[in-house]
């Protein structure tokens, strides 16, 4: 039970604390966003107001209120609420917290809710000594984390959980945060406000993350209030100049190694494939300004000259590993400018799959279909008995330089892996080649 003491403690943490913290929502009605999983008549908002949580690992970016959610259920649940930090705590810490938990269980029956922010630090051993608690129900575990626990949290918990994903906040949602801020008490009570210009830009800086926006919020207040003159009876206004002055620039969320990864460099490829150099460009920069490897983007541009262009321009990987050797010599930032150029070609270059597919579709004939064996006129001719193999035709005895005879093996079919595309040499070299078939006379090499 909170007493006087622990009272004038909080509102002694509270008075020196950031913005971010002093307006962290109190209830589940405060919280902006995740309607989906927090709206009336949600499984999550029910389990919530009945007291009946049972264990959920919370998935999402950064800002978007999944810490803020355990401290509203430590808050309202009559159950014993503790953490543990997912740096700092080891299986010992672990360990303790469940014999406390059983314990309580067993003489007060009274439940437990484990939080464990950003989850997927915790080692498998430290998740594995999770597994039983939460089978038996002797801790009721909240799990947050920005990166997909399907990648990142053990199997078995998560099919002991829940796993529940929060969404990126929506600019109206990140438009209340500020208003509320403005005039909360334990927030900046009406001493400032924001001009529509200064207001739009710490919503797109934000990108979707509440407390990036009230960070940025509360330094911009420092600064209009330096320059300001001091007039008890006027709010002091925040400017656009303040705020980029508090935030220069905007700061996208960015993972090497989880889902954004993922999403924007397919976002990169798609854009190439579909051939748009404004939206590769626009990709290229997000990664390049996240922090990713130059060389997995060259890597990625490398396979795509062949996987998507193919030989409807052979040039495109001479381009793409020119690429490659200029980002290993030259490093950043300047080879941003190698990976634009090579990027953009591949968005502009005809494109063709054919020798991608070809050849998939070969590894599915070899891994599926029967032994075939090489025709005799295309075996090696140095053993003994190969005179008898038949006549192996020379192609570069003809004026065409083409012989029509087989090279398949038995069973298979010209056309049967290569179908070639309709752009560009590929192209080109598929008319010619077909021009160079009729009248051919074929002579012994």
């Amino acid at each position: 039970m909170d007493t006087l003491f622990t009272e004038v403690e909080r509102d002694a943490l509270d008075s020196v604390a950031p913005l971010a913290v002093r307006m962290r929502p109190r209830t589940l009605d405060e919280i902006r966003g995740q309607s989906e999983v927090l709206g009336q008549g949600s499984w999550l908002r029910n389990a919530i107001e009945g007291d009946s949580l049972s264990s959920v690992i919370l998935f999402g970016p950064a800002g978007t209120g999944k810490t803020t959610l355990a401290r509203v259920i430590a808050a309202q649940t009559k159950a014993h609420f503790t953490e543990v930090s997912a740096i700092s705590g080891g299986v010992s810490d672990l360990r303790r917290v469940i014999d406390e938990a059983a314990a309580r269980l067993t003489h007060h029956n009274r439940k437990t809710i484990l939080f464990v922010d950003e989850i997927h630090r915790f080692s498998r051993s430290q998740q594995d000594a999770l597994l039983h608690a939460v089978e038996d129900r002797v801790v009721i575990l909240i799990g947050a984390t920005t990166e997909n626990p399907a990648f990142e949290v053990n199997s078995a918990l998560i099919s002991r959980s829940r796993v529940i994903e929060f969404t990126v906040l929506t600019n109206e949602d990140i438009a209340t945060i500020i208003n509320r801020a403005l005039v909360d008490e334990r927030g900046l009570a009406s001493a400032f406000a924001v001009s529509d210009e200064a207001r739009n830009a710490m919503i797109t800086m934000a990108g979707g993350d509440a407390r990036s926006a009230l960070t940025t919020l509360e330094l911009a207040a420092d600064m209009a209030a330096n320059r300001a003159e001091p007039d008890a009876n006027q709010a002091i206004t925040i400017e656009l100049g303040d705020v980029m002055e508090a935030a220069p620039r905007t700061t996208l969320p960015y993972d090497k190694k989880g889902d954004l990864h993922y999403d924007v460099i397919s976002a990169f490829i798609k854009s190439m494939r579909g051939s748009d150099p404004d939206a590769v460009a626009y990709w290229l920069a997000r990664m390049l300004d996240g922090g990713e490897d130059p060389k997995f983007i060259a890597r990625r541009i490398m396979i795509f000259a062949s996987e998507d262009v193919g030989n409807a321009d052979p040039q495109a990987l001479l381009i793409a590993h020119a690429a490659f050797a200029a980002v290993e010599r030259i490093g950043l930032p300047e080879c941003r400018i190698n990976l634009a150029q090579a990027a953009v070609y591949m968005a502009l270059a005809p494109k063709s799959n054919a020798s991608y597919m070809a050849v998939e579709r070969a590894f599915s004939e070899v891994a599926k279909g029967p032994l075939r064996q090489v025709p005799n006129h295309l075996r090696d001719r140095h053993r003994p008995g190969s005179e008898n193999y038949g006549a192996y035709q020379y192609p570069h005895l003809q004026p065409s330089g083409y012989v029509e005879q087989q090279y398949l093996p038995d069973g298979l079919e010209a056309g049967c892996f290569y179908k070639p595309g309709e752009r560009g040499w590929e192209a080109w070299r598929t008319e010619q080649r077909a021009a160079d078939k009729p009248g051919i006379t074929q002579e012994e090499g």
